[in-house]
């Protein structure tokens, strides 16, 4: 055979190969690992990765929603230290109360980075065997009422671990979905955590109480076997991303937007209102109404968790900042109310201010998360910067969520240090209304009101 002159060897004894095609499919390999994952892609999302992701999502919720419950448990517990043969103060009680809310709110950036580098069926499994410690740690502690205030202090602290579990799990289930079913994924895997603040507060009291006496112990032991189901579970089915990295620019952007630092402050009167307040309630209602049974604070955080999506559904049609500066007038109403109720010592009034307070921090939830897309998303136009404003919302929720959480230790030792310098709760209640304002007047003045940057987005 002659040589077409020009041409090179390797043209003739190697003729080009196609390029490789895309799969259509997810591609699996050992540890639950997926090397190919295309979300976007609606021939792959139909074959087969709509139903991995569904999956993923199902189990990430019951292991979120046992991180909630353990986060809460020292709100069951502490109202009933006293009857357990623990000398408390109040202040004591309350420090016991916010500790596990401070501790959460500091891992959830940990946590938040923890999925790309382990993968997110991995960190499940990790994350729920690590509420092993805080579950077992509490049963210990309360077994023995010579146990000092640091003890219990420490032990109560171990909680926070529940409260990092948000953190992962939103981040992991981000990665499965697709944009466009992705908010309604996240607002279930929210939900779902949420609930388990008001179911802890249901069941664990009537667990205690079985039987002669009261068994504190079995708050932390009745966990022992629901983490180990759910570490079972998510090792046996849910999935590691080999595509999913960490990133850190996206993250550092985020934190060099002032919107992020906006939100994350509005995200403490919402979130940080409905942890507070959860948190708070059971102990509130042993110390400012002992003639009433505790049975019913429970009601209370499942208030918040079912008024979460509402918040959300509302702000898609009305918006997000609209919605959020509602909220806020809600939270003024109900902190009101229950400074009323306290005055005349009324509990009906004082019971149902907070579910006012409660309602107005579940829909300020779902709505403030839901004006995050939409503030960074706001006047950007093209794919790429598209891209980058998602990722930067992305580490924006990832902020905000840990910010917020602080407001589950800032409300309980409001009440304390009011209760130990004015002897009353009511003054805690007006600097909590004070905040709401300036809250509400934030928000109306960068995101609604006529003539600022953003309120013609109606984010």
């Amino acid at each position: 055979m002659t040589a077409t002159p020009g041409a090179s060897l390797s043209s003739l004894e190697a003729p080009a190969l196609p390029a490789p095609s895309t799969p259509a499919r997810p591609v699996h390999r050992a540890g639950r690992w997926i090397d190919h994952w295309d979300p976007e892609d609606a021939v792959f999302w139909r074959g087969g990765g709509r139903a991995i992701a569904r999956r993923n999502l199902t189990l990430s919720v019951y292991a979120e929603f046992l991180g909630f419950c353990v986060w809460a448990l020292w709100s069951v517990v502490v109202p009933q230290l006293p009857a357990a043969g623990f000398d408390l103060t109040l202040d004591q009680q309350f420090w016991l109360i916010a500790v596990p809310s401070l501790v959460g709110a500091t891992l959830r950036i940990p946590y938040t980075f923890a999925v790309p580098v382990f993968g997110g069926r991995n960190w499940t499994v990790v994350s729920a065997l690590l509420l092993l410690v805080p579950a077992l740690a509490l049963a210990w502690a309360v077994s023995d009422a010579q146990h000092s205030f640091g003890v219990l202090l420490a032990c109560a602290a171990l909680a926070g671990f529940g409260g990092g579990n948000f953190a992962s799990s939103m981040t992991n289930i981000s990665f499965f979905f697709p944009e466009a079913e992705k908010g309604k994924a996240l607002g279930l895997n929210a939900a779902g955590g949420n609930l388990g603040t008001g179911v802890v507060q249901l069941l664990v009291p009537a667990v205690i109480a079985v039987g002669a006496g009261v068994h504190l112990e079995r708050a932390g032991l009745a966990f022992v076997p629901l983490a180990l189901l759910a570490a079972v579970l998510a090792w046996r089915g849910m999935d590691n991303l080999t595509g999913v990295r960490s990133d850190f620019r996206s993250f550092a952007a985020a934190t060099r937007n002032p919107h992020t630092w906006v939100i994350s402050f509005l995200y403490i009167g919402t979130f940080g209102s409905f942890i507070g307040y959860s948190g708070a309630f059971p102990t509130l209602l042993k110390t400012q109404f002992p003639e009433v049974s505790t049975s019913i604070a429970f009601l209370g955080a499942l208030v918040g968790a079912l008024t979460r999506p509402l918040g959300g559904m509302v702000a898609d049609r009305l918006g997000g900042a609209r919605v959020t500066i509602a909220s806020f007038a809600v939270l003024v109403v109900g902190a009101l109310g229950a400074v009323t109720g306290l005055r005349l010592h009324s509990f009906w009034l004082f019971f149902a201010a907070f579910m006012v307070l409660f309602t107005g921090a579940g829909i300020g939830n779902g709505a403030t998360y839901r004006m995050i897309p939409a503030v960074f998303r706001a006047g950007v136009s093209g794919p790429d910067r598209l891209a980058a404003a998602r990722k930067s919302a992305a580490g924006c929720i990832g902020i905000a969520g840990a910010v917020g959480a602080y407001g589950g230790f800032l409300i309980p030792r409001g009440f304390a240090m009011a209760k130990e310098a004015y002897g009353s709760l009511v003054p805690a209640l007006w600097v909590f209304v004070a905040a709401y304002l300036v809250m509400a007047t934030l928000t109306y003045a960068v995101y609604a009101r006529r003539g600022a940057a953003l309120a013609a987005e109606k984010v």
